[in-house]
């Protein structure tokens, strides 16, 4: 990645905190002036608009080596490559269609249920989403669960990026006709906060977050350009400075104009570092649904040792902030809130706790110190608390 000011000038300030100022177009430019060789991608089939496309037939077969070889190829790709990578022909036909009139069941179900699904990146109600599709699909059908999550490309590339231990997690995406592109943003974890809350986390947090997830999404129909497949700039994963800089004016400008688009058919698969600059396209189409599984796999590794009741723990001290807050000890407030309360708003169950208001939920530890400092009575502290407990369960 294109590295902050490390000049002799430079303060330990400098070098540890991201600045949104120092966010240049050029030098973006020049982080991601690449061409992917055919060269470096051997075992790829093809090498289209600088993406290395592989067939995944055979993947399940493949001697230790040989898999091991592939893996060692497909990381480099997300990590220092183009950031993306192609797997054609990934799930089979009849692995698709099952799942297909399994999803297209549960979009109705939703549509007769008056439901609205919310959506981080379009107006709630533009697209058919439906939430925690993989549990859905594992109560509703466990035969058509097993032949498609035990996929093995999938298994190939999570291992290849994220190691052995990781959890995949997956939500149905439909652009109807009409539907518009999103803007060019990056994704979970960063992706999904202000350039103001990004900014706070020192550069090597933006370094390396995007190396916890993967995304990845399987076409479930034939999507031609103009059903608007996802925009990609390939090897933008690689400038540091990306999560502060996908808003910024002149970055979605050179998006907008640089960007490659992929025709998928069916049953394709791509994958991709979070940190790639990439938006939904526009499905001009009169007919197409574009429907796609969008999958987020994480490592296994962002989880704390010990378990506690946060909950309860943010019950113990309510009233003592509360007097904390009315003494004019705002800031020992926050700290304590900080060191005690649920600081993220995932995982949650996007079913009952959908971003309308945001990318994200309101979080446990935002809502004490919101409470704290609008001195809500203990019992209408408990009952917000509760609910909010209540939208994360799954169910």
């Amino acid at each position: 990645m294109l590295a902050q000011d490390h000049t002799p000038e430079s303060t330990p300030s400098d070098r540890v905190w991201l600045n949104p100022e120092n966010c240049r177009l050029d030098d973006f430019v020049a982080s991601i002036n690449h061409t992917t060789r055919a060269e470096d991608y051997p075992r790829a089939q093809r090498i289209e608009k600088n993406v290395p496309v592989y067939h995944a037939g055979g993947i399940a077969a493949l001697a230790p080596a040989d898999r091991r070889a592939l893996q060692a190829e497909i990381a480099e790709a997300l990590l220092d490559g183009p950031g993306i990578v192609v797997f054609s022909d990934a799930f089979d036909e009849a692995s698709i269609a099952e799942t297909t009139a399994r999803f297209n069941e549960m979009i109705a179900e939703q549509r007769e249920a008056g439901v609205a699904s919310g959506d981080h990146f379009a107006r709630p109600g533009a697209n058919d989403r439906v939430w925690r599709v993989q549990q859905k699909l594992a109560d509703r059908d466990p035969a058509a669960y097993v032949d498609y999550y035990a996929n093995p490309a999938l298994e190939l590339i999570c291992e290849a990026w994220l190691g052995p231990m990781y959890q995949v997690t997956s939500d149905l995406n439909v652009v109807n006709p009409g539907g518009e592109a999103q803007s060019a943003h990056r994704d979970y974890h960063l992706g999904f906060m202000s350039t103001e809350q990004a900014a706070c986390f020192p550069a090597h947090i933006h370094r390396f977050a995007s190396q916890l997830t993967l995304q990845g999404a399987v076409a479930h129909c034939d999507m031609p350009l103009e059903s608007g497949p996802t925009l990609y700039l390939p090897y933008s994963q690689r400038y540091e400075l990306g999560f502060l800089a996908t808003g910024r004016p002149e970055f979605q400008r050179y998006f907008t104009e640089n960007h490659v688009q992929l025709r998928l058919a069916a049953g394709d698969a791509v994958f991709f570092n979070p940190a790639l600059f990439h938006a939904a396209g526009s499905n001009r189409s009169v007919d197409i649904r574009r429907m796609a599984n969008l999958l987020q796999i994480s490592s296994a590794f962002g989880r704390a040792m010990g378990s506690l009741d946060r909950a309860r723990m943010c019950r113990a001290i309510y009233a003592e902030l509360c007097h904390r807050e009315r003494d004019r000890q705002h800031e020992t407030v926050v700290r304590a809130a900080k060191a005690t309360a649920e600081g993220y708003g995932f995982p949650t169950n996007l079913d009952r706790d959908q971003p309308t208001a945001g990318l994200a939920p309101e979080t446990q530890c935002e809502l004490l110190i919101r409470a704290v400092g609008e001195q809500l009575d203990a019992a209408t502290f408990e009952s917000q608390l509760a609910a909010q407990l209540e939208r994360r369960q799954v169910d």
